[in-house]
């Protein structure tokens, strides 16, 4: 259950709230558009202050959601409202490719502990790996790369659906575009980076357990008594 609860909280809360508003109380489509969004953006703030460190991503996504939504508010332009939703992704896409670029990948974050299982021989064989293998390196670059580049393309999308496909319409179908695009990336950037690495750490783990167990192997004969 718990893996759903992002989509659950992100995306259906949203969309039943935006017509629960508009349809079943008469809001605006702004109107309804800014208060179904408020269930989402508290739970952003939540997720950077609950634990002890700042996770990048989640910071800046809090950043461009808050200045979208005041911006699209002052306007009163219901279109501009969906259209900030792809502003997000953008800002956020791109900032994932830059990070790919300066040594730092943004999607880490998330990428880490689901490749290490968050045991402490998978990190430890994590930190070899990163330190020593250009092939894992190059598979975690590749992850966060995906990742921008599919945000992107959704980004692109929904600009173009905000100011040409009917409002009322949009609204779910904007929801739609994002599931795909998260699946998109997650089938597409989990078989060719993250399940490769899963295996090297694997490896790297069983490579140190069998190491291990041969210098205590050998350590134990060195102790042995030697026979008269």
């Amino acid at each position: 259950m718990e893996s759903f609860l992002p989509l659950i909280v992100d995306v259906a809360i949203p969309l039943a709230s935006y017509y629960i508003l508009s349809d079943g109380f008469g809001f605006s489509t702004v109107a309804a558009l800014g208060w179904s969004s408020v269930v989402p953006a508290l739970r952003t703030v939540w997720g950077v202050f609950r634990g002890t460190g700042v996770n990048g991503l989640a910071v800046l996504i809090l950043i461009v959601n808050i200045a979208s939504l005041v911006v699209s508010t002052m306007s009163g332009d219901a279109r501009l409202m969906l259209a900030k939703d792809s502003g997000v992704s953008s800002m956020v896409g791109i900032a994932v490719i830059i990070s790919v670029f300066t040594g730092r990948p943004l999607m880490t974050a998330g990428l880490k502990p689901w490749v290490t299982k968050g045991s402490a021989a998978g990190n430890a064989a994590w930190d070899r790996l990163i330190a020593e293998s250009e092939p894992f390196r190059r598979a975690e670059r590749r992850f966060s790369l995906i990742w921008g580049v599919v945000l992107l393309v959704e980004c692109v999308v929904k600009v173009i659906g905000a100011y040409t496909v009917p409002v009322h319409t949009m609204v779910w179908l904007g929801t739609v575009l994002t599931v795909v695009a998260v699946l998109l990336a997650m089938v597409v950037a989990g078989g060719s980076s993250a399940d490769p690495m899963e295996k090297m750490v694997k490896a790297e783990v069983e490579r140190t357990a069998d190491n291990s167990h041969g210098e205590a192997g050998t350590d134990a004969l060195a102790a042995a008594p030697v026979p008269q």
